[in-house]
């Protein structure tokens, strides 16, 4: 679901780009009202699920990959603002560094992944939750809340890929950009979330959410954790390890081709994905380090050095943004760790 630079034209991807910003002071203005300095490491946490999360490439058939992205699960922990924050930081990130999503595009991917589905998802969780939510119903409505945010995400890029055609073209009708129709587009992403990776980002989402509820209950009443994060940041670095999976999984997922692709598919690439396509080169393209051969160990590597990245990122705004709690004391970093 990471669109590539290329594939929106400047008349979309131009008002998504503009639209984030005031998103993002919003959000951080009502994560300085609610987000204790104690749920910071917990955002950090969070930011860096996501990311590592989105490393883990599932195929399916037809030829095309996907991922989980842990919004919705982030917005049940803290709040659909912070996790407007925790994932836009792990997508952009992606972005720069690793190229997993264009320069140009990031408004529309942040839009379609950290506002969109976590909005989406979060309240449709509460409304099937009710107010006082027993384990079981807390879990289904975990999972209806994922798989129904990431199923509107995917339909939102998938009307942003269908109006390309529309918006921009040659005389002749030539798409400049995304080629495929909305007739296209939309059912094209909306099925593959709908019967494969909805259903995988609600299997992630219900798993975590009843492991919590039965270690740490007050994280999913978003409140500060009742017990030391260390057995969380332990399952965080057991799942970077375990992100060379991620290389395993062929195909590319649709909407993310390569030019080359495009044209074995088209005869010839959109003049204008062409050109916006190489606007930026990232330092290490996917997720493959320049300096380490071995492409399961660079795998490893840049999922390691990129949950670094955005742990540091999300614990640097989490706390220049957080308000202190007067009635608990706040713990150092190092103590909840």
């Amino acid at each position: 679901m990471h669109i590539p630079d290329g594939y929106l034209g400047p008349q979309t991807y131009a008002v998504l780009d503009a639209a984030i910003v005031p998103l993002w002071m919003i959000a951080g203005a009502r994560i300085r009202k609610t987000l204790k300095a104690r749920q910071v490491p917990m955002m950090a946490l969070a930011a860096a699920f996501s990311f590592v999360i989105m490393m883990f490439n599932v195929p399916v058939p037809g030829g095309s990959t996907g991922h989980a992205v842990g919004a919705v699960l982030i917005a049940i922990l803290l709040g659909p603002w912070a996790a407007v924050v925790a994932v836009s930081i792990a997508l952009v990130v992606q972005a720069l560094v690793f190229a997993d999503g264009g320069i140009t595009a990031i408004g529309a991917n942040v839009v379609n992944m950290a506002v969109i589905m976590p909005f989406v998802g979060f309240y449709l969780y509460r409304l099937v939750a009710g107010d006082r939510p027993g384990f079981g119903r807390r879990i289904v409505a975990a999972g209806i809340g994922a798989w129904v945010g990431i199923v509107a995400a995917s339909i939102a890029a998938g009307v942003e890929f269908g109006l390309q055609p529309l918006l921009s073209h040659t005389a002749s009708g030539q798409p400049l950009y995304a080629p495929y129709p909305l007739a296209v587009a939309v059912p094209a992403m909306a099925l593959e979330h709908m019967l494969f990776f909805g259903p995988l980002e609600a299997v992630v989402t219900m798993g975590i959410v009843a492991v919590l509820a039965r270690q740490d209950s007050a994280l999913l009443d978003m409140k500060p954790a009742a017990r030391p994060l260390r057995w969380l940041w332990a399952a965080l670095a057991a799942l970077i390890l375990l992100t060379p999976i991620g290389v395993l999984a062929t195909g590319t997922a649709w909407g993310e081709w390569s030019a080359a692709q495009l044209k074995g598919a088209l005869g010839y690439v959109p003049a204008g994905l062409g050109r916006v396509g190489t606007l930026w080169t990232a330092s290490m393209p996917a997720y493959m380090p320049p300096f380490i051969a071995n492409p399961l160990v660079g795998y490893l590597v840049a999922a390691a050095l990129g949950a670094t990245l955005v742990v540091g990122v999300a614990w640097g705004l989490g706390k220049l943004l957080s308000r202190k709690d007067g009635s608990t004391p706040v713990d150092p970093p190092s103590a909840r760790l």
